[in-house]
């Protein structure tokens, strides 16, 4: 019987449990949506059946699990989801290890893993430190060193989401995360019915899909928007540069979407940010494996599993 890396991705909206080689490459994907009605039981449930179909064709080598929320990747436990209820101090390493015959798990937070799968993986290969910012419905990072993720000293780090824009106690993560320029989005074409912008809207969320579109067609109060977003995100990674000075930074998450304008203004802001022996600052650069980055990234865990 053949044997296979296992990368797992729990998140708050989806389940992926991949399969693939040394290198990230995937070979195998099954896929699922995260229902947050049956909890976290109803996911370990999923895990389970996923497991075990692959069980019956290949022997699990080792896994490596990116997981939606804080862990502590010294004993591979859950301490909460904020997103899915009962996960809350879950020995999710012991447990996989019970269900893939012993094989060695090791557990990391997923911005941290999708960091590692686009550094060695994506679209920052070759580079170091890069740096990976997840602009999704919350705002996580991850920094890579020489191919490894760096750690801090407790359970987490690179908590880029948490750094504050001013005194008022505004944060990254509540100016610019996904949820956030959706939010005054909405909010703007609720004032500007008229607006190019709110013509483009269906009411189903996801505003921030429609920002580069309206922008094109000359919508000034969606640029304004979208130039204040740019510059939130400067002024957070500026103190990402001056601090580690990464070679790469890495734009991931469902905001980055919005592609080329965001990467764009990103730079350029930044390079008005930061001090002048740092100009022209990093390379700023869209991730490249989309909803790869976290399996990808947990295949490359799995490689140094115990």
């Amino acid at each position: 019987m053949d044997s296979v890396l296992v990368g797992i991705e729990i998140g708050g909206t989806k389940i992926q449990v991949v399969t693939g080689r040394q290198d990230g490459s995937i070979t195998s994907r099954q896929r699922f949506s995260t229902c947050p009605d049956v909890g976290a039981e109803g996911i370990r449930t999923q895990i389970v059946t996923a497991l075990a179909k692959l069980a019956d064709r290949q022997a699990i080598t080792a896994i490596g699990v990116g997981f939606g929320g804080p862990v502590d990747r010294q004993v591979g436990r859950i301490c909460c989801s904020h997103q899915v209820a009962g996960w809350d101090d879950f020995p999710l390493r012991d447990w996989l290890r019970e269900q893939a015959d012993g094989a060695p798990v090791v557990v990391e937070n997923d911005a941290n893993t999708a960091a590692l799968g686009e550094a060695l993986a994506g679209v920052g290969q070759g580079k170091s430190p890069v740096f990976y910012i997840t602009l999704g419905s919350g705002i996580g990072g991850g920094l890579v060193l020489d191919g490894k993720i760096y750690h801090g000293h407790s359970l987490t780090e690179a908590e880029i989401g948490h750094v504050r824009l001013g005194s008022a106690g505004e944060t990254l993560e509540s100016r610019c995360s996904g949820w956030a320029v959706d939010w005054r989005l909405r909010e703007y074409a609720a004032a500007n019915p008229g607006s190019p912008l709110a013509k483009r809207l269906d009411g189903e969320g996801g505003e921030a899909r429609q920002l580069a579109k309206a922008m094109a067609d000359g919508d000034a109060g969606a640029k304004a928007i979208f130039d204040e977003t740019c510059a939130g995100l400067a002024l957070g990674l500026s103190h990402v540069v001056h601090l580690v000075n990464p070679a790469v930074i890495i734009l991931g998450g469902g905001l980055s979407l919005v592609g080329e304008p965001l990467r764009a203004g990103v730079e350029t802001a930044l390079g008005c940010a930061i001090m002048d022996v740092l100009r022209p600052g990093p390379s700023v650069r869209l991730a490249q494996l989309g909803e790869d980055a976290v399996p990808a990234g947990a295949l490359l865990l799995a490689l140094n599993a115990d």
